[in-house]
């Protein structure tokens, strides 16, 4: 059973990537007190969390002024790996709410999984939402042809079955 985590007043949440383009671990790192929780994400996962963030801050009405983005800081091992994301957001406290769940085997039990909830500030939210975003575009550039990631070693285009330039 995975560790979970309840931080429903973090001071400071990020996003970041460790390793070159092609090869990111792309973590989400948050810290309430002595606590510090690191997540493994997909790339696909951070774009989405992003623009999610985005949307809902949009439709909140007031806008935030977004607050400093953080860098990773150590230890950048991750806990476990983050099956499901989930973003809301608390009236009450006027925070929003950051829900990772657990990656599990079709095998496991689902009750064993680690959860972990974020309560987040707007203008923290606001500085992840941008830094995600900035973090996704800063990876390899795509194929004009297939949308496929550039390799620096070279690319095995669909569009061109591989072995020839595309006649246009």
């Amino acid at each position: 059973m995975s560790e979970s985590h309840d931080l429903p007043a973090v001071e400071r949440i990020t996003v970041g990537a460790v390793g070159p383009p092609g090869q990111r671990l792309f973590l989400l790192q948050a810290r309430q007190g002595p606590e510090v929780v690191t997540l493994k994400l997909e790339k696909v996962q951070v774009a989405a969390l992003s623009q999610s963030l985005a949307k809902l801050l949009s439709g909140l009405g007031r806008t935030a002024a977004a607050s400093e983005a953080v860098d990773l800081e150590e230890p950048t091992e991750p806990e476990w790996i983050v099956g499901t994301l989930g973003v809301g957001y608390d009236e009450d406290s006027d925070r929003i709410l950051l829900i990772a769940e657990e990656l599990t085997p079709d095998d496991e039990d689902d009750l064993l999984a680690g959860v972990a909830r974020f309560g987040t500030t707007r203008e923290q939210v606001a500085a992840l939402a941008i830094r995600g975003t900035q973090l996704v575009e800063a990876g390899r550039p795509s194929c004009p042809l297939c949308g496929y990631p550039l390799d620096p070693s070279g690319h095995a285009c669909p569009r061109t079955n591989g072995h020839r330039p595309p006649t246009l």
